[in-house]
C-alpha cells in the first residue's frame, strides 16, 4: 500500500486549512497514494480557545469536506483529528474515510493530554475534551488497521490491544512538541512497532514557531524492525512511503512475540 504522510502547517482559518487539506489529498493521489494521513488538529491551531472556537458536529463543513475529497480523489483518508462536538461534550476525534467517502470508523482520542514538565512544556487538554471510550480497529482492502491518537502512543497495552485484535499498521495523527518530541517521539513509534511486530505511521503537523503550541513535525512510518522507513523534518511536506504487509507476518514468525506472550501470568 502507498501511504501519504501529509505534515501540514495549520493556520488561524479553519476554511482555508481545510482547503489546504483538501489540495494535500489531491496531490497525494496523483502521486499513486492509497491512503492519506492528516496530522492531529489539521482543521485549527492546537490550543484549548481555538478548540471551542472551532468545534463542529459530525454533520459539519470539516467533516463533509474529507468525505468529499476522498471520494473525488478515489483515495482513503485518515482525517488526522478535530474538534468534535456531540451535545455539550467536546471530544478529539479522528475519522477514517474510504475511497467512496463512507466514513469507515472514528476514535476518540481515549487519554487527553494533560501534562505539566517542569522547565517545559504546560497543558491540559481535559479542560476542552471529554475523553473517549473505545479502541478503535477497522478494516481495510489492504489489512487491518488501528487509530490512536497523540498521547495514546504512551500506553502500550492500547497498541497491544490493537495488534491482538488483528491490526497490522497502527496510525496515529499526533503533536508532540519541543520538549518532549527531541526525547521521545522516535523511541515510541520504533518501540510500539517491535513490541507488536506492525508498521506506525505518526503524522504531526508541521512546526510553526509563532505558535502557542510548537509541534515537533518529523512525521514517521516505522517498520515492524523497528526501521525508519521514512522521517521528515519540521517543515510542510508531503511523503508517499510503501507498506508491506508481508514484513509483518515475516517478523511474526521470527519473533513470535504475540503468540508467546503468556497469558497466565497477567
Amino acid at each position: 500500500m502507498k501511504l501519504s504522510l501529509v505534515q501540514m502547517l495549520v493556520g488561524s482559518d479553519k476554511e482555508e486549512n481545510v482547503r489546504k487539506a483538501c489540495g494535500a489529498i489531491k496531490i497525494s493521489a496523483q502521486k499513486g497514494a492509497q491512503m492519506v494521513v492528516l496530522p492531529e488538529m489539521f482543521a485549527c491551531p492546537y490550543d484549548n480557545a481555538s478548540f471551542v472556537r472551532n468545534a463542529e458536529e459530525v454533520d459539519g463543513f470539516i467533516y463533509h469536506s474529507i468525505a468529499e475529497s476522498a471520494r473525488e480523489n478515489g483515495v482513503w483518508v485518515v482525517a488526522g483529528s478535530f474538534p468534535e462536538r456531540e451535545g455539550k461534550k467536546l471530544f478529539n476525534t479522528s475519522f477514517v474515510f474510504d475511497d467512496l467517502g463512507n466514513e469507515i470508523a472514528h476514535h476518540r482520542k481515549l487519554h487527553l493530554f494533560d501534562i505539566n514538565i517542569e522547565g517545559g512544556q504546560r497543558f491540559c487538554e481535559s479542560d476542552t475534551f471529554s475523553a473517549g471510550d473505545e479502541i478503535t480497529v477497522f478494516d481495510t482492502p489492504f489489512g487491518r488497521m488501528g487509530l490512536m491518537i497523540c498521547f495514546d502512543l504512551r500506553f502500550g497495552e492500547l497498541s497491544r490491544a490493537m495488534a491482538l485484535a488483528g491490526a497490522k499498521l497502527l496510525l496515529a495523527p499526533a503533536a508532540f512538541n519541543k520538549t518532549t518530541g527531541p526525547m521521545h517521539w522516535d523511541l515510541i513509534l520504533r518501540t510500539r512497532a517491535v513490541d507488536n511486530g506492525v508498521f506506525v505511521a505518526a503524522v504531526s503537523p508541521a512546526r510553526d514557531e509563532s505558535a502557542s503550541y510548537i509541534a515537533y513535525g518529523h512525521s514517521a512510518l516505522v517498520s515492524p524492525w523497528g526501521e525508519l522507513v521514512c522521517r521528515m523534518g519540521s517543515d510542510e511536506a508531503i511523503t508517499i512511503a510503501e507498506v508491506d504487509f508481508s514484513l509483518v507476518e515475516a517478523v511474526r514468525r521470527q519473533l513470535p512475540i504475540l503468540s508467546a506472550r503468556r497469558t497466565d501470568l497477567y
